[in-house]
């Protein structure tokens, strides 16, 4: 009999383990898939078109508040959690209430959820929301085409919208951007690689998205979201942590999955970070991947007029994510503020309305600083009165999107921009380039003092070759039966 499931999750990894593990998997039978941590994604359908033929109504999505009652009247007998940036202790939350309605808690490894490229795959993965991704995969997008590589970025999944027009999307304008109706969330990711000439690939459907992504690619880079973990095989595991929370490499899922996985781990923002706290990051890091190579960087910051800033009452927008379920309580905007003179960085608080107020309520951390939320129409809208009734003189925009292209303001803009910067002890052009060398020789003799060791990467850890075959599948009920 088939046992019945529900995949708990927030739009990205649920439908990625349901498409590679659960889709052809007749031991299984999805009842429904619960949504978190995002607004708005639940109540849909996860249609027919990806769910396949096992599914020709498709798979409901509930709320996961709704989890105990799911599980007694779609009498469910096991439920799959499958989502990231979350404590270790708020899994086990998770994993008490479902354990306590009768049902099994469990969690899919690497083994069965990444999928093999034909090309070589270059994943640039974190262990908290905002700890700088994004510019350390732009800047390994920059090294790599500067050596004349084809390089395609692939972005963790952020379909939050009308899920059969994203199953595989592809990116290479901004008016490709506006075609896919993308979120402020989706542009924040796609815009910054778009305007540096990169072919982005996203999508719901990760099998399809790399086979389409490898006709046009000699590398594939994986940028990372969340912390979750990449959905394809790695030639190379880049991992970034960061100083300013301190531990959360430990603590947080699957954070301390990533690190044991890292080839090459960056620590960014030292420049701005205690330094006790740098070192305490860098003796976790030791402590459980000894033979990770630790890169010290930074991100410095810059604005367009910092003219604008000096001796002004001051707006901070932030990245959305880094600051709501990221946990942060100031972004890189609230630096610039202090960085440029600002006089004042007013408090958005008062003045926050609908779904903006909702935000707050639910992130009570939050600061002196505005996420910049928008995951439909109606909290764009939001996030645009907001701003519009804050008595301010300047708008310090924090996010890599260009908001003044997605909402018209009543106030001058001024944009916060920030590019990795590495020290060392080797840089990441060097790292890069003894890595290919090794791929391309095949060589595994050894360390290279400084840089990657090439039998690390290749025997360290036996990853996935994509979704088990019938054939797998057979042996694995046979061996059951048995």
């Amino acid at each position: 009999m088939q046992k019945r499931i529900i995949i708990m999750g927030a739009a990205g990894r649920d439908f990625h383990n349901f498409n590679v593990f659960f889709r052809s998997n007749r031991d299984f039978r999805v009842a429904g898939f619960t949504a978190a941590q995002i607004p708005g994604i639940q109540c849909r359908i996860y249609p027919p078109e990806l769910a396949g033929e096992a599914y020709p109504e498709g798979i409901p999505i509930f709320a996961e508040d709704d989890l105990p009652r799911l599980i007694r009247e779609l009498k469910v007998g096991q439920v799959f959690f499958a989502y990231s940036d979350i404590s270790n202790q708020e899994v086990m939350r998770k994993a008490s209430v479902v354990l306590s309605c009768g049902a099994d808690f469990s969690l899919l490894g690497c083994e069965s959820t990444m999928l093999e490229a034909r090309v070589l795959v270059i994943s640039v993965c974190a262990v908290r929301t905002g700890a700088g991704k994004s510019q350390t995969s732009r800047q390994i997008v920059r090294i790599l085409r500067a050596r004349g590589l084809r390089v395609v970025v692939v972005r963790h999944p952020m379909p939050y919208g009308d899920l059969k027009r994203q199953i595989v999307q592809r990116f290479a304008s901004r008016q490709d951007l506006d075609d896919g109706r993308c979120t402020i969330e989706e542009r924040e990711e796609y815009e910054p690689h778009v305007d540096a000439g990169s072919v982005v690939y996203a999508g719901a459907d990760y099998v399809r998205v790399l086979r389409e992504a490898e006709r046009e690619a000699d590398v594939i880079v994986w940028d990372g979201g969340n912390n979750d973990l990449p959905f394809f095989k790695p030639s190379l595991h880049v991992v970034v942590v960061d100083p300013h929370r301190a531990g959360d490499e430990l603590t947080y899922y699957p954070s301390e999955v990533n690190l044991r996985l890292a080839d090459v781990v960056v620590v960014n923002k030292v420049d701005t970070a205690d330094p006790s706290k740098v070192e305490a990051v860098k003796a976790n890091v030791k402590s459980v991947n000894p033979d990770a190579l630790v890169l010290d960087a930074a991100s410095p910051i810059t604005v367009d007029d910092p003219e604008l800033v000096r001796g002004k009452r001051v707006l901070v927008v932030e990245d959305g994510p880094t600051v709501t379920h990221g946990n942060m309580k100031f972004g890189a905007a609230t630096l610039a503020a202090k960085k440029f003179g600002a006089r004042e960085i007013v408090d958005p608080w008062p003045y926050a309305v609908g779904s903006i107020w909702d935000t707050f309520m639910q992130y009570p951390h939050l600061g002196r600083v505005l996420p910049a939320v928008g995951y439909s129409e109606e909290q764009v809208a939001d996030l645009k009165e907001t701003i519009d009734a804050i008595p301010c003189d300047v708008v310090l925009v924090g996010t890599p999107v260009d908001l003044r292209r997605i909402i018209s303001l009543n106030k001058p803009v001024v944009r916060v921009r920030y590019e990795l910067v590495v020290f060392g002890p080797v840089s990441l052009e060097k790292v890069l380039e003894d890595f290919l060398e090794e791929e391309k020789t095949g060589k595994v003799d050894g360390k290279v003092e400084g840089t990657i060791n090439s039998k690390v990467i290749k025997e360290k850890r036996p990853l996935s070759r994509g979704p088990p075959s019938e054939d797998v599948l057979g042996e694995m009920r046979r061996k059951r039966g048995s």
